[in-house]
């Protein structure tokens, strides 16, 4: 495997999950020692035995997977072990003082003092990234910056990125955002199943030629067909508003129906969701599935009356990571019977779902801290496939996935709802929302303001809806 960085040049690595990306960015990073080879930089061999030394030789390194402490404070988090690099201990002073102007750089609206566990994961993310930046360093390493990013968030990272470059910067980025990578990148490495595959000017390649070089095929479509009719209605909420909600919705999800919720950032998603799962109190309104009134359940409960639900965050929501493969995947029937409840043997069902969803381990008691995120995210899947879910309430699905993992989970969200379930998603790609989904809710401010079919609906369209106007009073009639 061979990788050039040079000065004042990003350089995308991209593959399928498990193609070895991580892998060779942790190796340059200092956290994975390298079986052979050799680390150049400046014409001298580098010897990284821990991050300090990736970090001494002036390697600077974004994960995708948070290093923040979540009981400290922002500032705190930020110059957390540079004191030998600053050269003494600094007070609260000067600590704040040194922070505001950090997050100022960046124009993060983030308080210093703020607590890192009270903040929302796009804005965990910023702050991981001005953690990086705060290094005196000459080569940059951004693993899937921009996953838990809003979009005003991700302009601020590329002007930072084109930035660095300006100042002779080497940056590696990785992405499976191939968007992305042809706006901000000069080259591309393509890797997969550990091996270099070929790397090309950005300039003189296209996607599908990329797409083909990760998965070893050309993906014709990335979609599945849309369901060809809609069945009754499976989950209907109506007027139904909980704690944290700042408005009341009114939303359906049809037998066989994949629905999209679809909305600038931070404007109801979670809110929503999370009121539907059961974890927020109702406030008012009623909500009912299969035509049972579910208004005032516990989350336990809902899912034993077949809700399941799909976070954002999968490594602090959505997993044990302290277990293996097989026990995320039946916890959900211990949450429907109760801890001592009896339950099946299910380990023939948990390996045929490993199966179907294609997750990459040598069995089902391989540890699911071991799994690529994209196979992770298929483990909080088949949970709920397991665990015969009706309703599948999904945040952001795909996020920090691979193309070809996106396509497995498409198939089998749409193959989901085919046997007469329903699904509520949301996701920051309206892309993939438009593509995955048969209708569209657009939220703005708390509110649903548009419920339109995903056929013939465009991204202007959607952005136009989710934008707030000089009229923005509450919900408005459909697009």
């Amino acid at each position: 495997m061979q990788l050039t960085g040079l000065p004042g040049m990003c350089h995308a690595v991209v593959g399928e999950n498990g193609a070895g990306k991580s892998t060779l960015m942790k190796i340059l990073s200092g956290v994975v020692r390298p079986d052979r080879g050799r680390i150049v930089k400046d014409g001298e061999d580098l010897k990284l035995h821990h991050p300090l030394d990736a970090r001494h030789a002036g390697i600077s390194t974004i994960f995708q997977e948070f290093s923040l402490l979540p009981n400290l404070s922002v500032a705190e988090n930020l110059f957390l072990g540079r004191e030998g690099d600053i050269g003494h201990a600094m007070t609260r002073a000067e600590l704040a003082q040194r922070s505001e102007q950090a997050l100022s750089e960046l124009e993060l609206n983030i308080a210093p003092d703020r607590r890192v566990g009270s903040l929302g994961v796009g804005q965990q993310q910023m702050v991981e990234i001005t953690k990086g930046v705060l290094a005196d360093a000459s080569v940059f390493i951004f693993d899937e910056p921009t996953a838990a990013l809003a979009s005003h968030e991700v302009d601020v990272l590329f002007a930072l990125i084109e930035r660095l470059k300006d100042e002779g910067k080497t940056i590696f980025y990785v992405s499976h955002r191939l968007a992305e990578i042809f706006t901000l990148c000069d080259d591309i490495t393509i890797m997969k199943d550990g091996e270099f595959v070929r790397c090309v000017p950005t300039a003189l390649t296209n996607e599908d030629e990329v797409i083909e070089g990760m998965v070893g095929r050309p993906i014709a479509e990335l979609f599945e067909a849309r369901a060809a009719s809609i069945g009754p209605v499976l989950l209907e909420a109506k007027g139904y508003q909980g704690q944290a909600m700042k408005r009341p919705v009114d939303l359906t999800v049809g037998t066989g129906e994949i629905v999209g919720v679809a909305g600038l950032e931070a404007q109801g998603q979670q809110e929503l969701m999370r009121a539907l799962a059961g974890f927020d109190q109702r406030r008012g309104g009623s909500l009912t599935l299969q035509g049972k009134d579910i208004s005032d359940i516990e989350a336990r409960k809902r899912i034993a009356a077949g809700i399941g639900l799909v976070p954002e965050s999968r490594k602090d929501d959505g997993l044990f990571l302290s277990l293996d493969i097989a026990d995320n995947m039946q916890s959900a029937q211990v949450a429907r019977g109760g801890l001592f409840a009896l339950t099946p043997s299910l380990g023939e069902l948990t390996r045929d779902i490993m199966t179907r969803l294609a997750v990459k381990a040598p069995d089902a008691r391989t540890p699911v801290s071991d799994l690529s995120g994209g196979n992770q995210q298929k483990v909080v899947l088949g949970r709920w496939l397991l665990a015969g879910a009706h309703v599948l309430l999904c945040e952001e699905p795909t996020r920090g996935v691979d193309i070809g993992a996106k396509r497995e989970i498409y198939r089998q969200l749409r193959a989901f709802a085919q046997q007469g379930n329903g699904i509520l998603v949301t996701s920051r790609e309206l892309t993939e929302l438009i593509g995955l989904c048969d209708r569209l809710l657009v939220i703005r401010d708390g509110g649903i303001v548009s419920d339109v079919p995903a056929e013939g609906a465009t991204e202007d369209s959607l952005l136009r809806a989710a934008l707030p106007t000089s009229l923005d009073g509450g919900q408005t009639e459909a697009a």
